[in-house]
């Protein structure tokens, strides 16, 4: 996934939710654990209080001290599980009253308030929280038996505590249990989240591969089966791709008749001026010669634009450079021009071949017309480390061993209409064209002195992969 991807947006959108839900999550059931725990606590000591209450009280009315009450847990001190019966409530002149402790406490009596206790609705007994003997927190019941009444009533204050570390520790392995499982949990979902991203954006995937298959020319729609929420985008796609063709046919069109409109009446004066004699007629004549190459270059150049245009068009290098070099040998024949070809055999032109085929067959012309005897033309793919716009390009190279050019003459050669020396046939055109074409496909074009001594073309072109 990289950094802006919609991928990694919702996968992070989608685990940092996870992340905080589930802790959060975590610590209500542990509050709610706890509560539970606690009420399940105070239950156990309210089921022993009249218990101890009951065990004290003889037949007689007296408070003595109970034989049996409990479990061991009231037998070893230390344990935070105590009982204790003290006087409470009477006038100074009542009679001396006993207080009883469970073994637990030995001779400790417990500090117990029972006028800051809570007191619960319909109940006698009061709860309380104090630290005992070492430190330890203690839940606390307590309730005045008998209930007040008659003032010369002897009442005692009845007690039994437990201990809050069991509670704590209770709470401790749930939370511990709760949090293993939820760790758990958080890494299997962030997993499944990570192989849903991945499995509900692979649509897109098969999106990208179609359009890069209608790019390499292997492909001219989209007809891969796609989910119902994919489908209106690869229906916009196609009919995009279907308006880019229909919009380059309708360019053609206009431009063919374009150039049937204008040829005849340009054709029409040529021809009237040629029958005439006098300066005049030399200079319609003339005037309309220019005016018929401008209108062929200015047609063929929409023409190029036209089809630069056009997305799945692939031309592969190898068979063009061998078919210009063939043709180029022998029209030179008489010369002896050999052109030697280094092309590799899987490389394409993101383009249309007519437009190669005129680019090429401009360069190798020239390259043969001045050539002493060797023209040597080159292509590969481009170096990564010169790949300014990050689009993949080749690299196509074109040397002769002629008289070359200098530095101020490559400067001017690619001016349109100029001619460096009028003693060659041409009309001046040929590398202005091949710059126009290499400007329409976001390419670059230079001229430099080739290792055979003469001149030295290379051209940067869009390239399929």
């Amino acid at each position: 996934m990289k950094l802006n991807s919609l991928a990694l947006r919702l996968f992070l959108s989608a685990a940092v939710w996870a992340l905080l839900a589930l802790p959060i999550a975590g610590l209500l059931l542990t509050s709610l654990f706890r509560a539970q725990a606690e009420r399940d606590f105070d239950i156990r000591l309210a089921n022993l209080l009249p218990l101890l209450i009951s065990s004290s009280v003889s037949s007689s009315g007296d408070i003595v001290k109970p034989r049996q009450f409990g479990d061991e847990l009231f037998q070893f001190p230390g344990t935070g599980w105590y009982w204790q019966i003290v006087p409470t409530g009477a006038r100074a002149d009542a009679p001396v009253r006993v207080q009883y402790v469970s073994e637990s406490l030995t001779d400790t009596v417990l500090d117990v308030d029972f006028n800051q206790a809570i007191e619960l609705p319909d109940q006698q007994f009061r709860f309380q929280r104090m630290t005992g003997p070492g430190g330890k927190p203690l839940r606390v019941i307590s309730q005045i038996f008998p209930p007040p009444g008659d003032d010369l009533t002897p009442r005692y204050l009845f007690t039994v505590t437990g201990s809050l570390g069991e509670v704590d520790s209770v709470v401790a392995d749930f939370a511990r249990t709760v949090t293993a499982t939820f760790a758990a949990l958080a890494i299997g979902l962030i997993v499944a989240i990570f192989f849903q991203v991945l499995y509900g954006l692979r649509p897109l995937k098969r999106i990208e591969r179609g359009l890069a298959q209608i790019r390499a020319g292997d492909a001219e729609r989209l007809d891969a089966d796609m989910p119902v929420e994919i489908e209106p985008l690869q229906d916009e796609i196609n009919k995009l791709i279907a308006s880019n063709h229909e919009i380059v046919e309708r360019a053609r069109t206009h431009v063919g008749n374009l150039a049937h409109a204008l040829k005849t009446p340009l054709a029409v004066i040529t021809n009237e001026a040629r029958g005439g004699n006098g300066p005049l007629a030399e200079k319609v004549s003339e005037q309309a010669q220019i005016m018929r190459t401008q209108v062929d270059l200015y047609l063929d150049r929409a023409r190029m634009v036209a089809r630069s245009g056009v997305i799945s068009d692939v031309t592969p290098v190898a068979p063009v450079v061998d078919a210009l070099a063939r043709a180029l040998m022998r029209i030179h024949e008489d010369k002896g021009v050999q052109i030697a070809m280094h092309c590799d055999d899987d490389l394409r032109f993101q383009g249309e071949k007519q437009d190669l085929e005129e680019l090429l067959g401009n360069l190798m012309d020239n390259a043969s017309k001045w050539a002493a005897e060797h023209v040597k033309v080159t292509a590969k793919p481009d170096a990564p480390a010169s790949q300014h716009t990050g689009k993949p390009k080749l690299v196509i190279t074109i040397d002769d061993d002629g008289p070359g050019l200098t530095k101020a003459q490559r400067k001017i050669a690619a001016q349109r209409g100029l001619r460096l020396d009028e003693s060659t046939p041409g009309s001046g055109f040929g590398l202005s064209i091949v710059r126009d074409l290499v400007e329409l496909y976001e390419g670059s074009f230079e001229l430099k002195r080739a290792d055979l001594g003469g001149l030295r073309v290379r051209v940067r072109l869009p390239r399929v992969l």
